[in-house]
């Protein structure tokens, strides 16, 4: 078994920005990983070639302590929305995950316009069985 290389972690902040919390973030160079619990963990992951669109949110709190919230919306069925809450550098966070989300489409060969589709391909095609319908010319028009 191969062990995962972690481009970026951090863990969500709570008071004073202090990371006193038992959510981890975890960004490798094709996924991203939420780690929750204590005695008991549950690790999400999300594929970066699903992500459709991200946003940084930033409250007065948040600023006051450098920290933000990204959001990661994606085209994952199970889990469509993924929030790395109260993370240092929010913005920098942001920018490695689009960096990353591109090289991750162009090594699975998926074009921009196949994360728009919302729903299964009217023809019911998904024809290499990555969970994604395949778009035909037919559908762009």
């Amino acid at each position: 078994m191969q062990k995962i290389k972690y481009l970026w972690k951090d863990r969500k902040r709570t008071f004073l920005g202090l990371p006193w919390s038992f959510t981890k973030y975890m960004l490798s160079e094709d996924r991203l990983f939420v780690e929750k619990g204590l005695l008991t963990s549950t690790i999400d992951e999300e594929n970066l070639y699903r992500v459709r669109d991200i946003r940084v949110t930033r409250t007065l709190g948040q600023k006051l302590f450098g920290l933000g919230t990204v959001t990661v919306f994606s085209t994952d069925a199970s889990n469509g929305e993924t929030v790395l809450e109260s993370i240092r550098n929010p913005i920098e966070v942001k920018e490695e995950i689009v960096r990353l989300v591109e090289a991750a489409r162009r090594k699975h060969g998926i074009r921009a316009s196949e994360m728009l589709v919302n729903g299964p391909d009217p023809h019911g095609c998904d024809h290499d069985n990555d969970g994604i319908p395949d778009i035909h010319d037919s559908d762009i028009g």
